[in-house]
């Protein structure tokens, strides 16, 4: 296993996979198993397949608004404030999982990135052991003076299939998102079944559940500070009291859905948008805004763009990231993967009058 250092740190700077913990399921405030609206019931039970047919299938209808983007309140990359007007649209109930993904493998014989063989003239700094096929992981320091680099480490042999590395696997974990997925193979996903990634403005707006306004410190607890997703608790990186039941991925649907009826979109694992990063937003009111122009950015040779990445992930903590907020946003090269980065498609349809599934009160 190899270290990187450079922008993959600032990117990875978020949390991951701890090696080698494993927690059983926990399903913790899912509605009822019987209920017809809740597809998902018990998480520990899901297929990690939607029950329904058609093009929104396993998706919500998000209904158009206008809400307040961003927070001067918390990050630097998060500014500036701004009014945005999104028209309406359907996105995914919970994140992608990993029976999900293996149908589109199994229908089309997609090879993910991490995969595949890593090209050394779109990467020139890259050391020779990272040009194999591989993804980024979690290594958790003996103490908590290691530099950031040496918790971030390339694991040849790791991808989706294999999460937590050579000789792990999915068997078991069907209903989990799923992970090491870079840009182009969400987007793949994506464009087989006619959809396509959100942007950052649906992906905030929606993740918002119909509150604007600024956000609190943290989405991740309720009031008396009891977890409402999966991120960690305690001293990152060195001890995780795991109070959410779950030391790495956690089911889709473990935690309650949001006024949208949509679940996880704080925690769990990162998400990908289509917009590239930008360190900071425009001050403009914009409607249905798409990011930046790749143009504008400057991407030196050798270097790839970064796509701007939302919700935060199961290893964001009080003392470290700590971007579990709708507003919060991270860059991630979007050629490369990670264990704690997945996504959740997003479709630009009329809902036809059809309201949210259901609210985070049923």
């Amino acid at each position: 296993m190899a270290s990187r250092n450079g922008s993959l740190l600032i990117t990875l700077a978020t949390g991951a996979v701890l090696v080698g913990a494993m927690i059983g399921a926990f399903a913790t405030g899912i509605v009822a198993k019987d209920d017809p609206k809740a597809e998902l019931g018990s998480c520990a039970a899901y297929s990690g397949l939607p029950s329904e047919g058609g093009d929104t299938a396993g998706m919500t209808f998000v209904p158009a608004g206008t809400f307040t983007m961003g927070s001067d309140q918390h990050q630097p990359e998060e500014r500036f404030t701004h009014v945005v007007r999104v028209d309406e649209f359907w996105i995914d109930r919970h994140e992608v999982t990993n029976a999900q993904f293996k149908k589109f493998v199994e229908a089309t014989g997609y090879v993910t990135l991490a995969e595949r063989p890593v090209d050394p003239k779109s990467h020139l700094d890259w050391p020779q052991e990272m040009l194999v096929p591989g993804s980024i992981m979690f290594v958790p320091p003996k103490d908590a003076r290691g530099e950031d680099g040496r918790w971030w480490q390339y694991v040849a042999g790791a991808n989706w299939r294999q999460p937590s590395g050579p000789g792990s696997s999915i068997a078991g974990k069907e209903n989990h998102p799923v992970v090491h997925i870079a840009y182009d193979d969400a987007l793949a996903y994506a464009q087989w079944l006619g959809r396509s990634l959100p942007t950052e403005a649906q992906w905030e707006f929606a993740a918002r559940g119909g509150r604007d306004g600024e956000d609190d410190w943290s989405s991740a607890f309720d009031s008396e500070g009891k977890p409402i997703a999966n991120s960690w608790q305690g001293i990152f990186p060195v001890l995780n009291t795991n109070d959410d039941g779950h030391a790495e991925t956690a089911p889709v649907g473990c935690f309650p859905p949001n006024g949208y009826g949509l679940y996880d979109m704080i925690g769990n694992v990162w998400e990908w948008t289509s917009d590239w990063y930008r360190s900071s937003h425009s001050k403009a009111a914009a409607i249905n805004p798409t990011g930046p122009e790749l143009i504008s950015l400057r991407v030196a040779p050798g270097q790839t763009g970064s796509r701007v990445i939302k919700g935060g992930s199961y290893l964001c903590s009080m003392n470290y990231c700590s971007r579990y907020r709708p507003a919060a946003r991270q860059p991630q090269e979007s050629d490369l993967s990670a264990a704690h980065l997945g996504f959740r498609t997003a479709l630009n349809k009329p809902g036809g009058g059809v309201s949210p599934s259901f609210k985070a009160t049923e």
